[in-house]
């Protein structure tokens, strides 16, 4: 990692095997890796959630078995993992996006 690589902040969730596939697991770091370096990524990979805020993206990881989505946000300084979920349905539940305002409030309220 070099002094200009952004830092990763987990406010959720966590990227394991199981239950994704290590392929899978691999793919995400990858990626987030790809975020870190400060490279924008685009669809299919990554695509922007401005119902959630700014910066807002989701993270499209396609495992064997399931659909993987991982929130996060692109501040100056980090790579922000909001939410890490399953993704069972065509749209993201409501409540997955009323968590990722949640948690995105408490986080600049306590790093302002």
């Amino acid at each position: 990692m070099s002094i200009d690589d952004k830092d990763v902040v987990w406010l959720y969730g966590e990227v394991k095997t199981p239950p994704f596939t290590a392929a899978a697991r691999l793919e995400a770091g990858f990626l987030i890796r790809r975020l870190q370096l400060g490279e924008k990524l685009s669809m299919p990979r990554s695509r922007p959630m401005p119902t959630i805020g700014k910066q807002c993206h989701e993270l499209r990881i396609t495992d064997s078995n399931s659909i993987w989505r991982l929130v996060y946000r692109l501040d100056s300084d980090a790579i922000v993992i909001i939410e890490v979920f399953e993704k069972k349905t065509s749209k993201i539940p409501k409540r997955i996006i009323d968590i990722c305002k949640y948690r995105l409030r408490d986080y600049d309220y306590e790093t302002k």
